[in-house]
């Protein structure tokens, strides 16, 4: 009579759980994403070293590959030398200028005596008038050499801005990796004549998976910016749970995504809403989960 009991109590329990399992619904359906970054070449040339392979995690800043810098560095040089020569150039302008200021000085100490045996009687108003006109040639003088000087100038200066240019360009052939990440697709091999804007490898923080899941409207007041709940995936013999972390919701409505399955079947307009959850290394990006509200 017990064991016929016992048998009883175990078929309600298991048809109990078996009801409670079917009518268990998820509060969300998604697939997981992550930002994913292309690296392109940032300049031309042969990529002589290039260390970026897929499956393989970079750290931020470190050094993945140079492209060649030769004929960077051969422009450059040709451009200080031109900077040498128009550099003589312009000294042997300053040296004039050097020698009429030195002259326009003697000039203005020659006027004052001059105005000073003015007032004692000792000398004439012709003496202050000549150094006077002197003095304005000088200065005429001065500014015309000058104006010659403009152009050198000028052309000095447009030689730094190429300088500076060229070491730009050569400081990029060297490639850093920008963000700590996992390369996920590799797109250049070393040895290949690489060009400006063409992709490198692509690569994303795998580190912390973002769930992109829909929710109808009615879900919305269950929801808030920092809300933990609970993510599951399928595994081999029952669902996987990660704890998540709601990050954004969406501002706008939006019709419901074919690949997406909500809590109300027939809501057509959703709202996007993005979830971080923390990788173990078992979350890969475009993997479905569901969101759970409440712990189950």
């Amino acid at each position: 009579m017990k064991f016929t009991n016992s048998i009883s109590i175990l078929i309600i329990v298991i048809t109990l759980f078996s009801c409670k399992n079917g009518n268990d619904r998820a509060d969300g359906y998604g697939n997981f994403e992550a930002t994913e970054i292309t690296i392109s070449a940032e300049n031309n040339g042969k990529l002589l070293i290039f260390n970026a392979e897929e499956g393989q995690t970079l750290a931020k800043g470190i050094f993945v590959g140079l492209i060649d810098t030769i004929p960077l560095s051969l422009k450059r040089e040709q451009l200080v030398n031109s900077k040498t020569v128009i550099s003589s150039k312009s000294r042997g302008v300053l040296s004039q200028i050097s020698v009429l200021n030195a002259q326009l000085k003697t000039a203005k100490l020659n006027k004052t005596r001059a105005e000073n045996l003015l007032k004692d009687n000792a000398g004439t108003q012709k003496q202050v008038d000549d150094i006077t006109g002197q003095i304005d040639v000088i200065k005429q003088q001065i500014r015309s050499v000058e104006t010659q000087n403009y152009p050198v100038v000028n052309e000095l200066k447009s030689i730094d801005i190429q300088i500076l240019q060229i070491e730009d360009q050569i400081l990029k052939s060297k490639i850093l990796n920008p963000v700590t990440g996992t390369v996920l697709v590799q797109y250049a091999e070393e040895n290949e004549v690489t060009s400006f804007g063409k992709p490198l490898y692509k690569i994303a923080d795998l580190s912390t998976m973002q769930l992109r899941v829909y929710v109808s409207e009615t879900q919305l007041s269950e929801l808030k910016i920092g809300q933990d709940v609970t993510i599951k995936i399928d595994a081999q013999d029952t669902m996987k749970s990660f704890k998540g972390t709601l990050t954004w919701v969406a501002a706008e409505a939006e019709f419901t995504p074919k690949i997406i399955q909500t809590k109300e079947e027939r809501v057509a307009l959703v709202y996007a809403v993005k979830i971080d959850v923390v990788n173990d290394g078992s979350l890969k990006i475009g993997m479905p989960a569901e969101m759970w509200l409440d712990s189950q």
